[in-house]
């Protein structure tokens, strides 16, 4: 967080800057001005995209995580910042990872600046991460259980005088420790970011986003509605596929050897699942327990498969294959289109392309 403070001190710097050299040109540059829009995700900007139609050239569309760094990892530049301070919209998830865009919002030079924080948007609707059988844990308690070893050994040499007074204190020490740790434990609940993975979602967005951008530019409202509910049905019926191959499926489980951020997929199909990390894990190894749990379960359910989300290694998944009795199950990729890049982007990557490919993965999965 130190870090983005440093940045918004150069941003507030920049923008001064900026509006020092342009007051002398705002009315020419107002008459022309682009609508500016930014999105942290891909998803989100290619349903902006496609809300706009043919009105792309009237609007300057930023993605901020082009580069294939996905959204946990992401950290804003400088320039990014100063993309927000003075964007027309700013779209963003609205989980933990987005924990720096609160400072990034304190510091707007549009002070006419549209938001969309799509996990506002859910509203209950948001799914919290969810450790199911078998899933490995991130443990956080490790450093602080040898601390209190270490304090339990330093107290054995002190006197029984010494020990009757620290007792007491440590009573009272310990009450306060479990409340804050029971206060921390409530407070660990985390909802699940990959929102944009359920297709019914992705029409809720859609509409909000049609509705903000027409408030920003009212002359293109039909134009926003229009093309936006072409695109709501197109999801639609892409929605009524996915229900209809896992109607016709026999199977009705996956099994990720990875991470999991499909929880909101899963949901909207009433699909079982397993796997070895919960989707915002930044785990990267898994145990042998996990490993072992995941092949006996795939042995067990007779899977004809071990799912990976896409990146450049796929080791967890295929140790759990190695470790079946057949030994002979394919691994399989979904998308979850964290890691999307400028040349995908160039190359006519699209959210309904990715999820129609996914589809075609799903059916293979669940035979």
């Amino acid at each position: 967080m130190r870090k983005i403070a440093i940045l918004l001190c150069t941003v507030l710097v920049m923008s001064g800057m900026f509006s020092a050299c342009s007051a002398k040109t705002n009315t020419e540059q107002n008459a022309k001005k682009k609508i500016h829009v930014v999105t942290t995700i891909f998803p989100a900007y290619d349903w902006v995209r496609e809300i706009l139609g043919d009105q792309k050239d009237q609007v300057d569309l930023t993605l901020l995580a082009d580069k294939g760094v996905d959204l946990h990892n992401y950290q804003p530049t400088a320039d990014d910042l100063v993309a927000i301070s003075n964007c027309d919209l700013f779209i963003y998830v609205g989980g933990e990872s987005d924990e720096w865009v609160e400072d990034a919002l304190a510091h707007a030079d549009n002070k006419d600046r549209k938001v969309i924080n799509l996990m506002e948007v859910l509203g209950d609707s948001a799914k919290t991460e969810e450790v199911v059988e078998g899933m490995q844990e991130e443990d956080h308690h490790d450093t602080e259980e040898a601390d209190h070893e270490s304090e339990s050994a330093e107290k054995d040499s002190h006197t029984e005088e010494d020990s009757h007074e620290e007792d007491s204190h440590q009573e009272e020490k310990d009450s306060h420790t479990e409340d804050s740790h029971q206060e921390e434990h409530e407070h660990e609940e985390e909802y699940d970011e990959h929102v944009w993975l359920s297709l019914k979602n992705a029409s809720l967005f859609c509409k909000e986003i049609a509705s903000t951008l027409s408030s920003i530019n009212p002359a293109q409202k039909e134009t926003y509605t229009k093309n936006a509910d072409t695109y709501v049905e197109s999801l639609s019926q892409l929605d009524k596929a996915y229900e209809e191959a896992v109607s016709n499926a026999s199977n009705k489980t996956l099994l990720f050897g990875d991470r999991f951020p499909f929880r909101y997929l899963t949901e909207d199909y009433h699909l079982a699942y397993y796997a070895a990390f919960v989707g915002c894990s930044a785990e990267t190894e898994a145990s042998f327990e996990t490993i072992k749990f995941l092949a006996e379960k795939t042995d067990e359910l007779k899977l004809p498969c071990v799912l990976t989300i896409e990146g450049a290694t796929h080791e967890i998944a295929e140790t759990i294959v190695a470790n079946t009795a057949e030994k002979n199950q394919k691994i399989l990729t979904l998308d979850s289109m964290q890691s999307v890049t400028k040349d995908d982007i160039k190359n006519g990557a699209t959210y309904l392309g990715i999820m129609t490919d996914n589809l075609a993965i799903l059916k293979e999965a669940l035979q």
